[in-house]
């Protein structure tokens, strides 16, 4: 009878670990509530990127209206350096420098990854896993992974917060499945004052004009790249003089949604090198002579990935040879 009893309580004490698992949202879900929540809500975050050779502090507000869009990053360590969001206005200050405001959809700084991004887009592209639950900054937390299908691009785990659904830990994740690059929620708060605080603080506050931006030239790239990873898209081209030596460059930026790369054309010199390879970080730097260019590839892919794409560069016209006569 003993041994009857407690095989019920066994049973019965498994049922809600079964049903939970079965009523947890799909990872694609998830990552949808994640987005909502990065959007809607009011939040404070303070966060560590942890990177190979350092750890860096962070605080991030942000708050949310029908009028108004308010985000507010801070650096805590090091020189003051603030980036303020408003609406579709950026403004960059920073100590020693002259502040400035551009007009621009995301804020070019170290915000937790996977922060206000299209889920629909990405799942293009990815597969969306979920691990499970674990714990993070003292909360529950489901734990998705978000895994590159062509495996030429780095993939990520995040860990979602079961109450408010928003990124408590994204890990940037090499093919090899080594940590590359995490940031970590410390505390966090999500209430009606921080908006409140936002509005008086930054809503009516004086900041630099935005500043024009240059006209998108018309002209094309006397080159084009033969391949690409799945779902990079042309974002903007450029052509331009280094103010050193006025030698002429082109160049051209393609983005997943996720991470970004930059494919740059210059004619070769005597300081150019032959072939170099360089990895800091999530930043891959790939170059190499082709004829009477150095092509070089720049930005968030592995280094594998970033020789690939730079050996299917070709040549239409010797434009840029032409123009630094």
């Amino acid at each position: 009878m003993k041994r009857i009893l407690i095989s019920f309580i066994a049973l019965v004490s498994f049922f809600p670990i079964l049903a939970s698992a079965e009523d947890a949202p799909s990872a694609e879900a998830l990552l949808h509530q994640m987005g909502e929540a990065s959007h809607k809500l009011n939040y404070e975050l303070s966060y560590i990127r942890v990177k190979q050779n350092s750890i860096d502090p962070f605080m991030y507000r942000h708050s949310h209206s029908d009028k108004m869009t308010l985000s507010h990053l801070v650096y805590l360590s090091g020189s003051m350096r603030e980036v303020i969001r408003r609406n579709q206005e950026i403004t960059y200050l920073e100590q020693g420098n002259k502040p400035f405001s551009i007009q621009s959809e995301t804020i070019v700084a170290p915000i937790i990854p996977l922060l206000h991004k299209d889920v629909v887009v990405l799942k293009k592209y990815y597969d969306f896993v979920s691990m499970g639950r674990a714990r993070e900054a003292g909360s529950p937390a489901q734990v998705v992974r978000i895994v590159s299908r062509d495996g030429n691009r780095y993939s990520y785990i995040v860990w979602i917060d079961e109450r408010s659904k928003l990124p408590l830990r994204t890990d940037l994740v090499s093919r090899e499945g080594d940590i590359i690059e995490q940031y970590r929620v410390i505390s966090y708060t999500v209430n009606e004052q921080i908006a409140d605080f936002m509005k008086q603080r930054l809503g009516d506050a004086e900041l630099p004009k935005v500043l024009p931006l240059p006209s998108v030239t018309e002209d094309h790239a006397t080159w084009k790249v033969n391949w690409l990873p799945n779902g990079f898209k042309d974002v903007h081209f450029n052509r331009y003089r280094l103010a050193m030596n006025q030698r002429s460059v082109e160049s051209n930026m393609y983005s997943d949604g996720l991470f970004n790369f930059s494919v740059y054309i210059s004619e070769a010199d005597k300081l150019s090198n032959k072939e170099q390879s360089i990895r800091q970080g999530r930043r891959s730097l790939y170059s190499y002579i082709q004829g009477d260019y150095e092509i070089s590839v720049v930005g968030d892919i592995p280094p594998l990935t970033a020789k690939r794409i730079a050996e299917s560069v070709v040549f239409n016209m010797p434009t840029l040879k032409s123009e630094s006569k």
